[in-house]
């Protein structure tokens, strides 16, 4: 799971430094109004040759809607794709839906190493990173939108299955989970300040409940 995240970041990164040339935090903010450029990002290329050959199979042209879909372009700024890829390495880092199976097997570890490792530093690294990243993702809305649904359905869904959990350290480890989905939430709907304050505040009480 972390390694489709990884993918994400080095998307987001190669398109940094492609528009924007840097990936200082300091030269994206002063040159993010290069993110506002069109980036048609469907169909993947200059043209789809396999779509070419489909149209040759019996049936292909009584759907002439599936063909349209498939080859109408699809277009967003480059600060969405950029914001999405991003964000896609911080629900791996931060183990969100999807890519949260991996945190509670985590836990298995020794208990003063979940406090410091899982609680403080590690798995809040996503959501830095967006905070970090804010100037990119107030630029589009749309991602700021994805932000917050998959951090709010997140926030339910790992609370829901704490509740029905034996092992004590699940619980806090599916806890944890919905807590960075609170933060998400938060973030996704402009509040970083507060989504960094609950970061802090979150690497105390958590650490504090597996001591």
């Amino acid at each position: 799971t972390n390694r489709i995240g990884d993918f994400g970041l080095l998307v987001a990164m190669a398109m940094l430094v492609y528009y924007v040339g840097t990936l200082e935090f300091g030269g994206i903010e002063a040159a993010r109004g290069q993110l506002l450029r069109d980036f048609v990002y469907w169909p993947l290329g200059s043209r789809m040759s396999w779509l070419d050959w489909m149209g040759e199979l019996p049936g292909w042209s009584g759907m002439p809607w599936l063909h349209g879909a498939l080859t109408t372009p699809r277009h967003a700024t480059v600060a969405t794709v950029v914001a999405l890829a991003v964000f896609l390495a911080c629900v791996g880092k931060s183990a969100q839906i999807p890519l949260y199976v991996w945190l509670p097997d985590a836990m298995a570890g020794p208990t003063p190493v979940s406090a410091l490792i899982h609680a403080a530093t590690m798995v809040t690294a996503g959501v830095y990173l967006v905070c970090r990243m804010a100037p990119v993702f107030a630029l589009s809305p749309a991602a700021m939108f994805v932000v917050a649904l998959v951090g709010a359905v997140t926030a339910v869904f790992a609370a829901s299955i704490a509740l029905v959990q034996n092992d004590i350290k699940k619980v806090l480890a599916y806890s944890t989970v919905s807590q960075l989905g609170t933060i998400f939430l938060g973030v996704g709907v402009g509040a970083f300040t507060a989504g960094f304050f609950h970061i802090v505040t979150h690497a105390f009480f958590k650490a504090c409940l597996f001591l």
